[in-house]
């Protein structure tokens, strides 16, 4: 048996082992495989190089770069010989699920399993590194799914009076009270701020929204847009992994569900949204992003996704395979939008762990291949704009992510940025995280409906739904997507006026400066004048 390379399982302290998992456990895991053929360098040099936009269609790219049928068929001989079931093939997103019980996992793949008991209840959880046989080596490149330990959480915070009506909705009381009145912006308020270009509604766009829990009420967003004077925009639910759209409590995921949709559906009404429900567990997020980049029945252009962790809380095949997803996104021309974290530049909320005293990028923002989508705190009187500096009200729980990577290289195109060396010891210069911004502090948050009652909720979680319905208006009027906007805000975009460069402030490790910086990225965006420069 060979050793799957980036398959050690990372270190987590607030678990407390009940011993082996029961051997007749039954669950699913997914097998990643090699591509095709690899991204060529041609495929992604127009990208890299800021240059014209030529993308593949989906069925082009899982012809030339999705899995080969003699892959599978020997992850397909191995699972035979595991006694395993194969459920699925999926041969665009390079994997193939296979189902068995825990004892055939840990005999199959080499591993060991336990039970985990943890802050948010009870997981399995790998003890030791994956392997395969000889005869897979360099065919699979992950198996997720033999842990389901939570590994994500949503990027948003209630304002302080919307965090105490929460708590007493949350309560059992009998009968859920009417909504309530609240502050805050609206979607509709904030591309009226950040004059996204009038006329474009989103038509004939879709937006992918990924979610690893909660959900929504139709009655709520016909309540919420009529309360905007909108029709609601078309919502489709599709399960990935058996995730299901499960409403429940506004304390739960729900709120990063109707935060999600309503921004995007308030700033691009007439776009499609896609959700894409998928168990919170590495497996569920590395399947959910690639079930929206290769769905070609909804043809999503834009993802818009609120969830993330700190880079070591993942694995090196987590990482691995959500980033190849990405890459394939933007051979696509599908543009990613990522929170960048809402507990500062350490990235480490104290209410779910103990920080290490390090700076972390919050991933997937951190992925070169995505948008990453950090925090302001803005003020406005009418629709001027009168202070907009770095979100911090907390720099240790309520503040934009944002830093340098531990994990990326520091793209080419992001070269000539300034990117500063990371504060840890050492000072790498990797990645520099964020890339854009736009308001997120909770005190000047978005005025959101959720299970019956109006809060005020803010978060990175809120900038990447504002991105994603700007990209889908973008998308509307120009004769190509966007797609992957990186190469081209760092290239010929920058000083072009497209970006609200904002300087000042800090999220207590990095400090705004005039051009790109590690807190707010170029700014926030000036809608009007990036359809003019991308137009040109």
């Amino acid at each position: 048996m060979v050793k799957l390379q980036g398959s050690v399982p990372p270190l987590s302290a607030d678990m407390r082992s009940l011993g082996p998992a029961p051997a007749d456990e039954r669950f699913d895991v997914t097998v990643l495989v090699r591509r095709r053929a690899s991204l060529s360098a041609d495929l992604l040099a127009p990208h890299a190089q800021g240059g014209g936009r030529s993308y593949l269609t989906r069925a082009e790219f899982a012809a030339r770069h999705g899995a080969s049928d003699a892959d599978l068929d020997a992850v397909a001989a191995f699972a035979q010989r595991s006694g395993f079931v194969v459920v699925e093939r999926r041969p665009a997103a390079r994997s193939i699920v296979l189902s068995g019980t825990a004892g055939q996992m840990a005999a199959a793949f080499g591993t060991a399993i336990e039970r985990v008991e943890h802050s948010a209840g009870i997981s399995r959880r790998r003890t030791a590194p994956v392997h395969v046989p000889p005869e897979l080596d360099g065919i699979v490149e992950g198996v997720f799914g033999i842990e389901d330990v939570p590994i994500a959480r949503p990027h948003f915070k209630f304002s302080r009076d919307s965090a105490q009506a929460a708590l007493v909705a949350s309560m059992p009381a009998g009968a859920m009270p009417e909504a309530q009145a609240a502050g805050g912006y609206t979607g509709v308020d904030m591309a009226h701020l950040y004059d996204f270009p009038p006329g474009l509604d989103g038509s004939g766009q879709c937006i992918a929204i990924i979610e690893l829990g909660g959900g929504y009420r139709t009655t709520d967003l016909k309540a919420y847009f009529k309360s905007l004077g909108m029709q609601a925009p078309s919502v489709t639910a599709v399960s990935v992994d058996g995730g299901k759209n499960s409403p429940s409590l506004p304390w739960s995921a729900d709120a990063e569900v109707m935060l999600d949709i309503e921004v995007a559906g308030a700033v691009a009404p007439k776009a499609h949204i896609a959700v894409y429900f998928a168990p919170n567990s590495e497996q569920g997020f590395v399947d959910a992003i690639a079930a929206a980049v290769h769905d070609d029945v909804n043809k999503p252009s834009v993802i818009s996704i609120s969830w993330g962790a700190p880079e070591s809380d993942w694995t090196e095949q987590g990482l691995a395979a959500m980033d190849g997803a990405f890459q394939a996104a933007a051979a696509l021309g599908v543009t990613v939008c990522c929170a960048a974290g809402d507990a500062g530049a350490g990235d480490q909320n104290p209410d779910n762990g103990t920080p290490d005293g390090r700076a972390h990028a919050d991933f997937p923002a951190s992925s070169p291949h995505v948008l990453g989508c950090g925090g302001t705190r803005l003020t406005a009187t009418g629709t001027t704009i009168t202070s907009e500096t770095v979100w911090n009200d907390d720099p240790t729980s309520s503040a934009t992510g944002g830093g340098v990577s531990d994990v990326f290289d520091l793209p080419s195109w992001q070269a000539g940025a300034g990117v500063s060396a990371s504060v840890n010891p050492g000072g790498r210069v990797g990645r520099g995280v964020p890339d854009v911004a736009g308001n997120a502090s909770p005190a000047t948050g978005y005025r959101v409906r959720v299970d019956f009652m109006t809060y005020t909720i803010g978060g990175t979680s809120a900038v990447a739904p504002l991105w994603a319905g700007l990209v889908a208006l973008l998308n509307q009027k120009l004769a190509q997507p966007v797609g992957w906007l990186n190469p081209l805000l760092y290239g010929p975009l920058a000083g072009s006026g497209a970006m609200r460069d904002v300087t000042s402030g800090d999220n207590g490790g990095y400090a705004a400066k005039a051009g790109w910086d590690a807190c707010t990225g170029w700014g926030a965006p000036v809608g009007t004048r990036l359809l003019a420069a991308l137009e040109g």
